[in-house]
């Protein structure tokens, strides 16, 4: 009896060495604030004032021709005592064409401008769940949760908070460093 109580007793602080190890190592829950990862996010800072350009060209564009529509409009008001008849009605119908023509344009542009932030945001996420991917196996983590601020971790304790540690290594991949 007394052979078989040592092995067990080995056995037992063994299993309660491990367990306490296991207990005690990265496996506990941690999150990211995606919203504080997305703002601070280098790439996204750079991707904006590229997005904001070519929006703010598209619009510009539109602007242009509203006000050019706005011009012809004024002259048609000015001129329109000495058209004919037949005159009016061609004029009426081509600033009316013009008119439909820029508002499909606009509505052409605001889908570009969707589309083209659209595609902005979903590289920048792309990249921060690729880069808390490869974080989350490097440092042993099991599960990493992702935070909107909007309710889905309504208590966490600081140490859980993995924010800035990634967004710090997102930048420092992202610059190169």
């Amino acid at each position: 009896m007394n052979k078989l109580a040592l092995p067990l007793s080995l056995l037992a602080l063994l299993a309660s060495v491990a367990t306490f190890y296991i207990s005690h190592s990265k496996s506990e829950l941690v999150y990211v604030d995606i919203n504080k990862l997305v703002e601070g996010y280098e790439r996204t800072k750079v991707e904006r004032e590229s997005f904001n350009k070519k929006a703010s060209t598209l619009k510009a564009n539109v602007d242009s021709l509203m006000v050019d529509w706005q011009n012809e409009l004024k002259d048609y008001e000015k001129e329109r005592s000495s058209m004919t008849k037949k005159e009016l009605e061609l004029k009426q119908q081509l600033l009316q064409n013009k008119q439909q023509q820029i508002a499909n344009y606009q509505q052409a542009i605001q889908k570009q401008i969707q589309d083209e932030d659209q595609k902005m945001t979903q590289t920048v996420i792309n990249d921060i769940n690729d880069y808390v991917k490869e974080y989350g196996k490097k440092e042993g983590y099991r599960i990493i949760f992702g935070a909107k601020g909007s309710g889905n971790i309504m208590y966490a304790e600081e140490v859980s908070d993995l924010t800035q540690t990634v967004l710090e290594g997102l930048n420092a991949e992202y610059q190169g460093i």
